[in-house]
Parts: C-alpha cells; sequence; structure tokens
C-alpha cells in the first residue's frame, strides 16, 4: 500500500540552479541551455526559468547595446537573450512567468500590500520578498512548455547576474530556503567560476566565495589541471569528478558533448536520485550536426544592416537564424555587420573611409538583412539598402523596422510618394504608408506593442501576402 500511495503522490519537481561568479559573461546561459539538452536527451521533459535581478519589469525598455537582445516570446513576452537560447537547445516554447526579475517580484509584492493581503504586518525582504520569489520558481516550472498538459520532470533555472552583487542577494537567500524546502534530493546547484590563468606564475588560480553549497563546479577554461581540480574540490566541498571544465569550442553546439564526454549528466543525476530511471544520452544527430557545421566551406555572405551593431548579440536571434539557414543549405554563413549610419550620405562627408567600407560589403553581399530598431538614427542607411537590394535583384528580408522601410522606399521611389513615411517616425507625415497599431502607446514604452504569435485573419485572400 505504501508503494501505491508513493506512486499516486504528485510527481515532485526536480531543479537544476546555475549560477555565475567573479565576472559576468562567462556562459551561464550556454551552460544552463547544454544542461537541459542532455537531461531532455536522457529521456526526460525539461523547462527553463531564467533569474534577472535587475530592477526592470521585463527587458521590453533596454537598449541592445546594454543588455543585448530583447528576446520575444509566443505569448507576446519580451524576455532576457537567454531564454532564446533555452528554446532552441531545449525545443520548448516558454512564456513570460518563465523570465522572473527583481521588478516583476517587488511589483508583485507591492501589490498585494497594497490589497491588505499582508494583514498589517511589515513587509520586508525576508520572508516576503524570499517568499514570492520561491512561490514564483514554483509556479513558473509547473507550466507545460513542450505541448504536452503536464508539468516537466526537471526545471533548469539561471540565476543572472553574479554571486556577490547586492541585487542578486534575495534570490541566493530564496534559493538557499528553496532547497531545504523541496529537498536535497530534488535541487542541485551548478556554479559557473572563472579559473583565471596567471601567466607570471604560469598556474591557474581560482576566486570563490559562496554561501550556497553547491553540487558540480563549471570552468570557462583551458581544460584543467589535476591539481587544480584537486584544490577546488577540496575548497568547495565538490567531488574531484563533479569538476568539468567548458573549453572553447568552434561552436557552441559542442557544449552539451563536452559536459557528456565529462559526465556532467551523471553527477546531476545522482544528486537528483534519477541515476535508475535515466537512460544513456541519445545526442548522434546533435553531435553530427556540431561536426558537419564545422566543415561548412562554401561561404554565404550575408550583410546585416543594423543600428545596435557595436554589440552583436543585440541581434542573436537574427544570427542564429541564419546560422540554421545556412547550415541546413550546406554553406558556411558569414555576416557583415554593417552600421546603417554608415550607408548615408552624412558619413559620405564625415567618415569617408566608413561609408566606401559599408558600400563594398553591401555590394559583395549573396542576401541582404535589415533588422528591426527604434527611432530615426540609422533610418536612411537601412533604406538605402532597402533601394539598394530591389534594384539590383539581391534577396531581401526586412524585419520589423526592416521591412517597413522597404514599404516606405517603394512608395517614395517607385510610386512617386516623396512624403510617404511612418507615423511612428513622422506623425504629420501626409501619406502614411505604415501607421500606429490601435494598441500602441505613444506615452508608455513597455508592454504596449502587438508582439508574439497571433492569428492574422485576411479580408482579401487572393493577396500576395494572404498567398505568401
Amino acid at each position: 500500500s505504501q508503494v501505491v500511495k508513493e506512486e499516486t503522490a504528485e510527481k515532485k519537481m526536480k531543479y537544476v540552479v546555475v549560477s555565475g561568479g567573479v565576472v559576468s559573461g562567462l556562459g551561464k546561459g550556454v551552460t544552463a541551455s547544454s544542461i537541459g539538452l542532455i537531461l531532455k536527451s536522457c529521456g526526460f521533459r525539461v523547462t527553463a526559468i531564467k533569474i534577472d535581478p535587475y530592477l526592470n519589469i521585463d527587458a521590453g525598455t533596454m537598449s541592445p547595446i546594454e543588455h543585448g537582445e530583447v528576446y520575444v516570446l509566443d505569448d507576446g513576452g519580451e524576455v532576457d537573450l537567454d531564454l532564446g537560447n533555452y528554446q532552441r537547445f531545449m525545443d520548448i516554447k516558454l512564456t513570460s512567468e518563465n523570465n522572473i526579475t527583481t521588478g516583476k517580484v517587488y511589483k508583485h509584492v507591492l501589490e498585494k500590500e497594497r490589497k491588505g493581503d499582508y494583514l498589517g504586518k511589515t513587509v520586508q525582504v525576508v520572508p516576503h520578498i524570499t517568499d514570492a520569489i520561491q512561490e514564483w520558481i514554483e509556479r513558473a516550472a509547473r507550466i507545460p512548455v513542450d505541448g504536452q498538459s503536464s508539468p516537466a520532470d526537471v526545471c533548469v533555472i539561471e540565476l543572472g547576474g553574479t554571486i556577490g552583487d547586492v541585487e542578486s542577494m534575495p534570490f541566493i537567500n530564496a534559493l538557499g530556503q528553496f532547497s531545504y524546502r523541496v529537498g536535497s534530493e530534488n535541487f542541485c546547484l551548478i556554479h559557473v567560476s572563472l579559473v583565471p590563468v596567471l601567466n607570471v606564475v604560469g598556474e591557474q588560480a581560482s576566486f570563490l566565495s559562496l554561501k550556497l553549497s553547491f553540487s558540480q563546479l563549471a570552468c570557462p577554461n583551458n581544460p584543467l589541471e589535476d591539481n587544480v581540480k584537486a584544490k577546488l574540490s577540496q575548497f568547495c566541498q565538490v567531488p574531484m569528478e563533479n569538476v568539468v571544465t567548458l573549453y572553447d569550442c568552434p561552436n557552441i553546439w559542442h557544449i552539451p558533448l563536452l559536459l557528456k564526454e565529462q559526465k556532467a549528466h551523471e553527477a546531476i543525476l545522482r544528486v537528483l536520485n534519477l541515476t535508475g530511471v535515466a537512460k544513456e544520452p541519445a545526442l548522434e544527430e546533435w553531435s553530427l550536426m556540431a561536426k558537419m557545421s564545422d566543415k561548412l566551406h562554401v561561404p554565404v555572405k550575408i550583410a546585416v544592416v543594423g543600428k545596435y551593431t557595436e554589440l552583436l548579440d543585440s541581434y542573436l536571434s537574427v544570427h542564429k537564424a541564419l546560422l540554421h539557414a545556412s547550415v541546413a543549405r550546406r554553406k558556411k554563413l558569414v555576416i557583415d555587420w554593417i552600421s546603417a549610419s554608415d550607408l548615408e550620405q552624412e558619413a559620405k562627408k564625415e567618415n569617408p573611409d566608413a561609408y566606401k567600407a559599408a558600400w563594398k560589403l553591401l555590394k559583395g553581399a549573396d542576401g541582404i538583412l535589415v533588422p528591426g530598431g527604434f527611432g530615426n538614427r540609422g533610418v536612411q542607411g537601412k533604406m538605402l539598402a532597402a533601394k539598394y537590394a530591389r534594384e539590383n535583384k539581391v534577396p531581401y528580408l526586412g524585419i520589423c523596422l526592416g521591412m517597413q522601410l522597404a514599404v516606405i522606399e517603394y512608395a517614395r521611389t517607385v510610386l512617386g510618394l516623396q512624403d510617404a513615411n511612418s507615423t511612428e517616425l513622422d506623425p504629420n507625415t501626409k501619406n502614411p504608408c505604415v501607421v500606429f497599431m490601435p494598441e500602441g502607446s505613444k506615452t508608455h514604452m513597455g508592454g504596449t506593442m502587438r508582439l508574439g504569435s497571433r492569428r492574422t485573419y485576411f479580408q482579401a485572400k487572393d493577396s500576395k501576402s494572404a498567398k505568401l
């Protein structure tokens, strides 16, 4: 009867938390994505949560140059670019609930306080904020993301930022409580930390100071020497076999294979008490893709004309989509990043070398892609790229603003409507060929656009748009 009771009891969710130390940008997102993929290849259903300790409600109002791409989910949520990596690696469809920010948590708690839900108590970081974080994690982890109706088996959580940041403290405290709440057999913490090489003395040094006990260490380095692994094991109370090295690869698709080679999944499965039910990781197809990608040599040149080209993470999903397409066509992707402003007449006077170089790249491209953007800077350059592509029959893809500017350029050049424009760029244009959507706000920037996966109903079935 006890066995029957255990089998009919609600399935316990398993949690794998990926944190990072020393510096930001160590590859926690790719590590979390790779862990999700390798657990999925072991036969488990996976989901993912990204914790961002910043105060913004979401990523929607942040400059891509400062924060990287704003990734848009099917439900219209504007989230951190890491959620795009999770979706690509794990083949899942996440929701805006799967991105937790400090802003979201505080907003939720303060709204409850205003409604009197805390019965007059003094609202504090501990326990009210930390409880809200734990409840949010449990709630988001149970949202089905793979097309099935029941929750996943394992939730991979990436804690953004760097351990030691003031803004991360409530989340670290909450995760410490959470590990006790769900039980040690349902919680595994993996810490990604730099182990720098001090060239003066030729030795690897480690900087680690944590208040959370963790099960595994992932170090983005050259392969670690055994004596360094032993030292890390001793100082961090992590078994030597649980210290893995994630060194630079020709492409990030090799990272799950590195984890598998070093038996990282076995350590995770041991901690989560899943060894008996896990299959051997089935990564043959993934391995073929990673290795085949390395051997591609016939180039395809795509010019990406944007305004945030200082930080290439601004266009991460565009880059990945082009990469997937080129691999499918057995071509080696070469992206020529062009700053839209460099194509404009002003640049010809002020920076003739940049102007000449930009046009040389554009004219050498097999295809031209103009992505989205906001504001007037670079608009003329993007329009010139669309005009060049149209007149020279170069394949052109305009996304968001890139599509709108292709329409405006055609209206001006071919239809002769010299003042054709978008009401976003010129509210007083006499020939608006792009108009504000009814739900678009002219005063608030966050969460007002029509985004995500939506059904479109065509009134005219024989139009080119409907046929496409």
